[in-house]
């Protein structure tokens, strides 16, 4: 016999102990079997080893060696300059990349640390990792649940079972054996499982599973098993920084044995010189740039309330091409209101909106009371009785009405307030003796009420008609039941008209049910209602012996209306070329409905259903979602999400996931951008997630797809402007070797232009608004590169070599100025060689403010967006202009960096590069432009 189908009594002999508990004897020899009672967490390595991972990549490597040349030349302080360009790039790069593991240590954060227990004979608390099978938990309303444990007493008790299920419904927990096959353990109401917490009534329980083998632990388990892939970004970065080495080693290799072997340069020279090279082949500045920017764009995206946890998942978002969402409160209010109501052959109309008790009952423009018809009165007591939220009456005048509990029940709680039906004081005389919680697979509630002894009245009529507030004799106890309308119609026999119970035809079910379907068709949400009355000494309160042969009373519609951001979020979804997919819970016309109303799906759509969605193969899966057609999925579980997501990014599309339940962990781990509901998640949701949605809107993941999109854009553009100097640095070491002139450029002032100079301009770019189109093109492919051929055009060899061609005018100008002659050598101290080789640094300087203004567009002109409407930009060149000042005129900063004073003609001469270069820029942009048309 498997443990739920046993009898409490039965328990203690199937788990070995009593009700006295175990001995500490006994529970010491079980904690040695089975272990502590704790989540197991995958060993990771240390984080020690992520950070010292960064200092021996492929370009960390390269700087390495580079040091080592710079020591064994003789130059220590190039040495220790390139050695902290290593030290300051792993420390960037192990920021973007590390990710904090916090969802293990929010699951922990759920498991109480002690628990109640009886040992031999008496109640004392322990450790709730000391707990082991067989010990006796004492519960009490308030408590957290430390073990998965079988009911033996069970008094009025309700479990809040949402870490687990999502769901925000306390459910009724039982001691009576259960009979039921092919169910997890979470569907059983004589079992409590770790994680959940007692919310009213108290009971005992006996442990059977610990640890690893707690449900709760399975899904921590899951989450923990989803391999966290690199981001695209990370893909890209590391991509990148692949081909740069191989570019920078290549030419630095070159360059020494040309050195060697054709110019015949001194070793220790030729290693210099090599060096440069290398340096100057390598972008230090590029990691930092790319992790301040996207830091940045984090920071920005709190404000428009997403909240980041993973600064590659900025970028992320911008590729994302499928956005996989939920309905309630994602794309709806989370405001359930009734609509309609439905009694036999009659449509009433509720007005009023949100949870303000205030509206009215109308059919056919006509008032309509609970007081002159009887089965809107039945409906009322139904919808009130078999309910377990609360309404809260706000205590100042600028505060709403707030609810307690479920917002579907709310709504009925509303609906009969606005009708005038005052359950509270009904319920006075009739309180509820027994309830029959809402169960999934049922789909419906019961509630069993009896008349009070202090109330009189009449005996009940040949029709047995429930009206236990007036007709009824003390003792009546009738079952109101509520749920899904369909499986209530089945479950009827009678259907309650005018006044007096008729058979319920089948041909009548099958009207109420067109009926049903229609008004489902609108968007509505319907809930079916129905009693019966119970025998006086009836005491058998199971599904099974209540919820048959009832009475039909009639359904309860209500919506929950779709935001009205969302819609228009929506519109930039299919102009942007991003799939909306459903993925609910709830009902599929329903849900249908507000697909449409929204504009996600149009009147075709394909509705596939939970357990339909079971019997496909993935193979029908990805032919369903390859069509392209509009598809919803409806009454799913979290673990459809799972499956949903892992088939998507199998055919390489990148998938955003929405999700707020504990079981939701793995698919939001699983997706490439998980995003967390801020306000109804669960923390191990939030902490699974790479993105938190602080007002649970779907506006504001298109808002964070926006930005996403953006930073790419702005990553482009700020790579491109850094791959322009890049090229300036690299002519004059080429120069150096065909015409053997003294070299342009020191390798110091490289590192003062890409660590120094060109940092905030770079990060500047990274900030830049979106451009107006950023939200009418595709998605990009997820193999396509930061740095494709129109990157490498564009900085490399159209900006970079105007710019080389500038600062190395300028280097030629001031040599010739100074007497020298092709051929001639000059000394490093030389004055001369001094003055040209700052008249290089300088002028990159300079030609970079010029790169910086033009590089703010790709396509657009500047001057259509506004040349200065990005602050940044005014404060990056104001930043380039005081480094280069200072490098220039301080004297200590020019024994460092080999400079030396320039003079006004100098200036002026290396102040024209900046509309030269702007210029140039927006030249290409419009040659691209009449191309593009």
């Amino acid at each position: 016999m498997k443990i739920y189908e046993i009898p409490p009594e039965d328990v203690y002999v199937e788990l070995k102990t009593s009700k006295e508990g175990l001995t500490d004897e006994e529970a010491e020899k079980r904690l040695e079997k089975y272990g502590l009672n704790q989540i197991e967490e995958v060993k990771k390595k240390p984080l020690i080893y992520n950070f010292l991972a960064n200092l021996y990549q492929l370009l960390a490597l390269l700087l390495w060696a580079a040091s080592i040349l710079a020591f064994i030349s003789g130059t220590p302080q190039l040495g220790f300059a390139i050695i902290s360009v290593i030290v300051i790039n792993a420390v960037f790069s192990f920021w973007q990349e590390y990710e904090a593991e916090k969802a293990v240590e929010a699951l922990k954060k759920i498991l109480p640390s002690t628990a109640k227990v009886i040992r031999s004979g008496e109640e004392v608390v322990i450790l709730a990792s000391q707990l082991v099978p067989g010990d006796v938990l004492v519960l009490e309303e308030g408590d957290n649940v430390s073990a998965d444990a079988r009911l033996v007493e069970a008094f009025q008790m309700k479990v809040d079972t949402s870490t687990l299920t999502g769901e925000s419904k306390p459910i009724r927990k039982v001691a009576e054996p259960i009979m039921k096959d092919n169910e997890s353990f979470v569907g059983f109401n004589n079992l409590i499982l770790a994680g959940t917490s007692v919310t009213s009534g108290s009971g005992r329980a006996v442990v059977f599973s610990t640890g690893s083998k707690t449900e709760f632990n399975k899904i921590a388990s899951l989450t923990q098993a989803v391999k966290e892939e690199p981001s695209p970004l990370q893909k890209q970065m590391n991509r990148l920084t692949q081909i740069i080495a191989i570019i920078a080693i290549f030419m630095g290799v070159i360059l020494f044995l040309v050195n060697i072997y054709v110019v015949e340069l001194p070793l220790y020279i030729a290693f210099l010189f090599a060096i440069g090279l290398t340096v100057a082949n390598v972008p230090e500045g590029l990691l930092p740039t790319v992790t301040l920017a996207l830091a940045a764009s984090a920071k920005k995206m709190v404000g428009k309330n997403a909240l980041i946890k993973r600064l590659s998942s900025v970028e992320t978002l911008g590729s994302t091409n499928i956005i996989c969402t939920d309905k309630t409160g994602t794309l709806t209010k989370n405001e359930m209101t009734v609509r309609k109501i439905w009694i036999p052959d009659e449509i009433i109309d509720v007005t009023g909106a949100g949870y303000k008790p205030a509206g009215e009952f109308s059919h056919d423009g006509v008032p309509v009371s609970h007081r002159e018809v009887r089965e809107l009165k039945l409906l009322m007591r139904s919808a009130t009785f078999c309910n377990d939220a609360k309404l809260v009456k706000p205590e100042g005048a600028d505060e709403k009405w707030k609810i307690l509990g479920d917002p579907t029940e709310a709504a009925l709680l509303v609906a009969a307030r606005k009708n005038g039906f005052d359950w509270e004081e009904e319920m006075k005389k009739a309180p509820r003796i027994a309830e029959l919680p809402f169960d999934s697979k049922r789909k419906s509630m019961s509630s069993i009420h009896q008349k009070s002894a202090s109330v009189t009245g009449k005996k009940l009529n040949t029709v047995g008609e429930p009206d236990v507030a007036d007709e009824t004799n003390p003792g009546t106890k009738v079952a109101y039941v509520k749920g899904a309308p369909k499986k209530i119609i089945a479950l009827c026999q009678q259907i309650s008209i005018d006044g007096k119970v008729q058979t319920f035809s089948r041909e009548e079910k099958e009207n109420v049910i067109k009926k049903h379907d229609e008004i489902a068709a609108s968007g509505l949400r319907i809930l079916g209602m129905a009693y019966k009355i119970l025998p006086y000494d009836f005491d058998d309160f199971r599904p099974e012996t209540v919820e048959v042969d009832m009475v039909f009373l009639g359904m309860m519609a209500m919506q929950d209306p779709p935001r009205p951001e969302v819609q228009g979020a929506v519109e930039d979804c299919h102009r942007a070329g991003i799939r909306i997919i459903m993925i609910t819970g709830d009902y599929g016309l329903t849900a249908h409905s507000i697909a449409s109303e929204v504009g996600i799906v149009g009147s075709e759509c394909n509705i596939i259903k939970g357990k339909e969605l079971d019997s496909l193969s993935d193979d029908e899966v990805k032919k369903i979602l390859r069509s392209g057609s509009n598809v919803i999925f409806a009454r799913a579980v979290p673990e459809h999400k799972m499956r949903i997501a892992s088939i998507l990014e199998s055919e390489d599309e990148i998938v955003a996931m929405t999700g707020d339940g504990v079981n939701d962990a793995p698919a939001l781990r699983k997706a490439d951008i998980g995003v967390a509901m801020g306000i109804t998640g669960t923390d191990v949701a939030k902490e699974a997630s790479d993105m938190v949605l602080t007002d649970d809107n779907f506006a504001t993941i298109v808002a964070a797809i926006k930005e996403g999109r953006t930073i790419y854009e702005n990553i482009r553009k700020f790579v491109t402007y850094i791959f322009a100097h890049e090229t300036a640095e690299i002519i004059p070491f080429i120069l150096m070797v065909i015409f053997r002139i003294p070299l342009p450029i020191t390798v110091m002032q490289i590192l003062a232009i890409d660590l120094g100079t060109d940092t905030l301009p770079a990060l500047a770019l990274g900030m830049g608004p979106s451009e107006a189109d950023v939200m009418e093109r595709s998605p990009r492919p997820r193999k396509e590169r930061i740095l494709n051929l129109q990157v490498i055009l564009r900085g490399y060899v159209f900006l970079g070599i105007i710019e080389a061609i500038l600062v190395m005018s300028g280097y030629f100008w001031v040599l010739s100025n100074g007497g020298w002659h092709l051929g001639e050598s000059l000394a490093f101290s030389d004055p001369l060689y001094l003055k040209a080789t700052t008249m290089v640094f300088a002028g990159i300087v300079t030609a970079q403010i010029g790169n910086l203004i033009g590089c703010q567009t790709n396509r657009t002109s500047t001057f259509k967006v506004g040349v200065f409407k990005n602050k940044w930009i005014i404060r990056g060149i104001l930043f380039e202009v005081l480094v280069v000042l200072s490098i220039v005129y301080i004297p200590y900063l020019q024994s460092i960096f080999g400079t030396t004073s320039l003079g006004v003609f100098e200036w002026v001469y290396l102040i024209s590069f900046i509309p030269i270069m702007f210029f140039a820029e927006e030249f290409r942009k419009y040659i691209a432009r009449k191309v593009q048309k």
